[in-house]
């Protein structure tokens, strides 16, 4: 049971001190900063801390929740207390999902690198695991949680104990038999290799076996053609079968003998279907597919709606941590609010709220490092401009020269005039979105200082904002600039007077008003974009969906949250999404449903946070009506069999006689009459292995927009039902036949090895259209 982890905690000085352990100061707030006894416990995976060396210690975090360690430099809490603490003694844990950071300050320079050295050599460790080592170091986890004495095996009194803590409550006669069985040395108790029998034998999968018989002619193997029909015929891999057959026997069969005869064991079987080779998610659509060469008004941009917040719309913190989350999750249209601030300085934050402020310059400061580590494809930094003049030239300058070249200030001259220019040629480049000035025809302004002014009707504060505040909004009260006379024209509410180096860097997306499709349709370029509250689009789509379509298919669009959303809800984006709007945006701040489908939308297409929409939502002249549907499309019907589950987590982690009661429901989203749920019988007391065995059957009238969602459940008939876990993905990229679906958590990252096992068949509607 030897992995790398065990071997670099013997030989590595970094992790050999840091078992050890060492005083660190925990730094949560300005003024939350504690010492306490941090150390990596003996399984190489936990770090646990206490008030004092010797006092009373309790798990801080796990490695596998670990995504970097940054330098104290890059901390925003850390800067701010750097003259009370060397940057250089700083480090920052990041966290898979929403978790907050956890900022340290070690005593020393020497003992912050050990500290960054170690967790990082353990988080790259855990990482470069495949999902056997994965399951070997989960099955490790368990043995040493299991053994309560810490010596080295376990007596039967220890076994039924971690029986409940896996999650799994059997008869104890029936677990008794199985230990008995694993305990080949007849010790009374299993160590090492003999709980790894007792594992096996617990972990026995009677639906994989029965699966396997059906194809095997002896019950003990697939010869090569018995495995191309089983890939042909069950997982739908039609030509491509014989050559996968090949290759998957040779990735996945454990015995040298069983690849040279090219036949596949159980036990290579398994391995096969637990694989990413396995997966619901078509392997192709992972990295980038798409033809990135078309307009960026052909594609659903993932966009993000008041980046800047951690946590609600009224009094939740602001900081750059929510730009470096947003990008880090693939998003690719940030939003910057923007105001005057104290010393010249615009600062970043939700007007007319008690939300925190931030520096409009560390604000661009983040996206200039942040902005193309996970996609190099084109951000575009949505600016809401409350500033006035003098502030209006600080943010072009901040922009201009922190941004330097990444920033795109000059049309593309190889650009077509009438099309916006393509995700491909916009590469490295950051995009602002924002107000523009236009020539004005007005005797009161001088020709020689022709200004502008454009209605405030992009920002996200809506009609509902203000009664929801209970504010008014605020009346212009700077100097006129200079050729500009009139000050009852041009000082109206709501309204901004706009400074010419600000609106140089608006290129490709000028901010306008909606006042109809027809208006925009005679009125506005393909540069020009529109916002829409989440309360407006959705009467647009009902009232006039087709229209909307095309407004879509000629113009980007954005649509944001309503203001009453105060708490960071978010709306589901599918409804945006089937009329063709491109920048939905999500306040991505807060888990939930639609989240998930946002998610694992943009999973697909290198997670490049740009997806091709279907080629009649780019047509714009399409008769596409997302209400009422065309019948040109074929329906198609989606069979889902939900077989079984492996290794669910427990709901409540402090309960160790708990064991949940796990139900699977699954959601399909699309249009309207698309959209259906259906659910399992629960499965009493049992999150290990739990079977159902359920078919579902949904028909579906435009799969192009489909997404399927399988949500895992702990049935509680006195309350609701509690989350365990879940996974979201496009229609278009499932694949067909026996797959396993690898379950995330509530945050979208990873619950490994939970995971539940279906039969997906999609086939062709024959229902005759007698009408």
């Amino acid at each position: 049971m030897a992995s790398q982890i065990q071997e670099r905690l013997t030989t590595d000085q970094d992790l050999l001190l840091m078992q050890e352990g060492t005083m660190l100061r925990k730094v949560r707030t300005k003024t939350w900063k504690k010492p306490r006894y941090f150390r990596l416990q003996n399984d190489g995976m936990t770090v646990w801390h206490a008030r004092q060396a010797d006092g009373i210690a309790k798990p801080t975090f796990s490695i596998s929740d670990v995504e970097t360690i940054r330098k104290g430099h890059d901390s925003e809490l850390l800067r701010y207390l750097m003259e009370e603490f060397p940057l250089e003694q700083g480090f920052t844990i990041v966290f898979h999902g929403r978790r907050p950071n956890l900022d340290l300050v070690a005593n020393s320079v020497e003992e912050a690198q050990m500290w960054m050295r170690g967790l990082q050599l353990l988080v790259d460790l855990v990482a470069s695991m495949n999902s056997q080592e994965q399951l070997e170091q989960w099955v490790r986890d368990w043995f040493n949680q299991g053994d309560r004495n810490q010596d080295g095996r376990m007596n039967f009194q220890e076994t039924q104990r971690l029986l409940l803590l896996m999650n799994v409550e059997m008869d104890e006669d029936y677990a008794y038999s199985l230990f008995q069985e694993a305990d080949v040395s007849q010790s009374d108790t299993l160590e090492g290799e003999e709980f790894v029998q007792f594992y096996k034998a617990l972990t026995k999968r009677t639906e994989v076996e029965e699966l396997f018989t059906n194809f095997s002619s002896d019950g003990q193997k697939l010869t090569l053609l018995e495995f191309v029909d089983f890939l042909r015929e069950e997982q739908k891999e039609k030509d491509h079968a014989a050559d996968l057959a090949l290759e998957f026997i040779d990735r996945y069969e454990p015995s040298e003998n069983g690849r040279l005869l090219h036949v596949l064991s159980k036990d290579g079987f398994l391995s096969y279907l637990c694989s990413k080779d396995g997966s619901i998610f078509n392997q192709d659509y992972l990295p980038i597919y798409q033809d990135m060469t078309q307009p960026l008004n052909h594609y659903y941009i993932n966009s993000s709606h008041n980046t800047y917040l951690l946590r609600n719309q009224l009094c939740g913190q602001s900081s750059v941590e929510g730009y470096i989350r947003a990008l880090r999750r693939g998003c690719r249209c940030v939003e910057v609010d923007v105001w005057d601030g104290p010393d010249g300085e615009p600062i970043v934050y939700h007007g007319h709220t008690l939300t925190s402020r931030i520096l409009f310059k560390d604000v661009v400061a983040t996206l200039a490092q942040y902005a193309f580590q996970l996609s190099d494809y084109p951000l575009i930094l949505s600016l809401e401009n409350h500033c006035t003049w003098d502030q209006q030239r600080t943010l072009a300058k901040h922009l201009t020269e922190i941004l330097g070249e990444q920033l795109l200030s000059t049309t593309l001259e190889e650009l077509v005039v009438d099309k916006l220019p393509s995700p491909e040629q916009l590469r490295g480049k950051i995009l602002v979105k924002g107000k523009k000035l236009s020539i004005i025809e007005d005797t009161e302004v001088e020709e020689e200082e022709e200004e502008g002014l454009e209605k405030d009707q992009d920002s996200d504060m809506d009609s509902d904002t203000f009664s929801v505040l209970n504010v008014q909004p605020e009346r212009e009260s700077q100097e006129l600039p200079l050729g500009i006379k009139d000050k009852k024209k041009f000082y109206l509410n709501s309204r901004t007077i706009l400074c010419p180096d600000l609106s140089a860097l608006v290129v490709y997306m000028r901010t306008v008003p909606f006042f109809s499709f027809t208006h925009s349709k005679e009125n506005y370029h393909i540069y020009d974009v529109s916002s829409f509250s989440e309360t407006k689009a959705k009467h647009l789509i009902r009232e006039a969906g087709n229209e909307f379509v095309q407004h879509n298919a000629r113009q980007l669009c954005r649509v944001y949250p309503s203001a009453l959303r105060t708490d960071s809800s978010n709306f589901k984006p599918q409804e945006f999404w089937n009329a063709g709007c491109q920048m939905v945006a999500m306040n991505m701040q807060t888990a939930g449903c639609a989240m998930d489908i946002c998610d694992g939308f943009f999973r697909q297409n290198g997670g490049s946070g740009y997806v091709l929409k279907p080629e009649f939502l780019q047509d714009i002249q399409s008769s596409f009506n997302p209400q009422r549907p065309i019948s040109l499309f074929k329906a198609k019907i989606l069979l889902v069999q939900v077989i079984s589950g492996q290794r669910l987590p427990k709901v409540d982690k402090t309960k160790e006689n708990s064991v949940v009661d796990p139900l699977v429901k699954v959601e399909v989203f699309g249009i309207p009459e698309d959209t259906a749920k259906q659910e399992t019988n629960y499965v009493e007391n049992n999150g290990f292995n739990p079977y159902w065995g359920e078919t579902f059957c949904f028909r579906v009238q435009v799969p192009e927009l489909v997404m399927l969602r399988f949500v895992v459940k702990d049935y509680n008939w006195t309350s609701r039902n509690k989350f365990i876990g879940q996974y979201t993905l496009p229609w278009t990229c499932v694949k067909q036949g026996y797959r396993h679906i690898s379950l995330l958590t509530k945050d979208g990252t990873s619950l490994q090895p939970a995971s539940i096992f279906v039969y997906i068949c999609m086939q062709e509607d024959l229902e005759v259209d007698e009408s």
